[in-house]
């Protein structure tokens, strides 16, 4: 027998469902809802609706956007010749908060990982190869992850780009093997950006 009514019950599994939630944090979560007023459970309610209503992906870099194209793809001040090739947008994030890179970015929208039927092709790939052509762009910084998806992804994105007239990079020094780039500190990707090297 559950110890909270159903509608409750259903609300705990809900938030469980959410990444780095578990039990303990999900009966958390749900007993503040239950004690706030209606109108904050209303306003929290709208807030999520609205997310999944106006963000999209940007048509250029993948980024979150309400708009067609996103801020940073906007932004006449950025690099227009680098692009820094990401997994997702939490690495984008990570990466702006160092403020150390002033370029565009590419964000795959994934690894390449046989083991959970990931292809090459699922990835965006194609559209990097589009952008390279008609941007003129001269540098590719390849900021991924350096797990086994990772390094597998780096090493098929360097061979596509040997035949392309662009420098290819990687970010370097404090970026551990197995690592994920989102966990890092300001300073350790600021580092690995600036240090980066031709692959």
């Amino acid at each position: 027998m559950s110890l909270y009514p159903e509608s409750l019950t259903n609300l705990i599994e809900q938030f469980q469902k959410l990444p780095t939630i578990g039990k303990k944090s999900a009966e958390r979560l749900a007993m503040s809802i239950v004690d706030k007023d209606s109108k904050s459970v209303e306003d929290f309610s709208n807030a999520l609706k609205e997310v999944k209503d106006k963000i999209h992906p940007c048509k250029i870099c993948g980024n979150l956007t309400e708009d067609d194209i996103c801020n940073i793809c906007k932004d006449v001040s950025r690099d227009e010749t680098t692009i820094c090739v990401i997994e997702d947008v939490r690495n984008l994030i990570a990466i702006e908060k160092s403020s150390v890179y002033h370029g565009r970015y590419h964000i795959l929208g994934g690894l390449i990982s046989p083991s959970d039927n990931v292809k090459a092709e699922d990835l965006s790939i194609d559209k990097l190869l589009e952008r390279i052509d008609k941007e003129g762009i001269k540098e590719i910084i390849l900021a991924i992850s350096s797990t086994i998806e990772g390094e597998t992804t780096s090493l098929f994105l360097a061979h596509l780009l040997e035949n392309k007239d662009v420098r290819v990079s990687k970010i370097a020094s404090g970026i551990p093997v197995g690592s994920n780039l989102e966990y890092f500190d300001q300073l350790t990707l600021e580092r690995a950006l600036e240090d980066r090297r031709e692959i």
